[in-house]
């Protein structure tokens, strides 16, 4: 049973930054796909973030790519989002999700739907202020 926990959210000002990190456990992270998403209150989930099972390629949401970086480190079983540049519009909750189709899908598109990922985080939050 694969189980994920978010840490390192939390209240950072406007322009700020924050890394957020996600611990998998119960299966080795490099048999797992992965990605980021985030839900701000009265929102549809949304997603951030993906990357290889090899962490060589990444891929951002647009409105993200400039100031978000996905990254992954499969010997300590963690996922990390580096933030910067916070605007108050990035206020939400943010999870990790894994699937266990980490290659033979069209990448990145298929990893862009959360309805594809079996395994969720419950969540960190991240506040910016303005």
């Amino acid at each position: 049973q694969v189980q994920l926990v978010e840490s390192g959210g939390g209240l950072v000002q406007t322009g700020g930054s924050l890394r957020v990190s996600c611990l998998a456990s119960g299966r080795a992270l490099s048999s797992l796909g992965m990605a980021w998403f985030r839900q701000a209150p009265g929102k549809e989930r949304e997603f951030v973030a993906t990357v290889t099972g090899s962490g060589k390629s990444t891929y951002v949401a647009d409105s993200m790519k400039d100031r978000f970086t996905i990254s992954r480190d499969n010997a300590k079983n963690t996922l990390f989002l580096q933030m910067s540049s916070l605007k108050p519009e990035d206020t939400a909750v943010y999870y990790c999700a894994a699937t266990n189709h980490v290659y033979g899908r069209s990448w990145p598109t298929w990893y862009t739907d959360a309805s594809r990922f079996t395994h969720w985080g419950q969540g960190t939050q991240v506040t910016v202020s303005s």
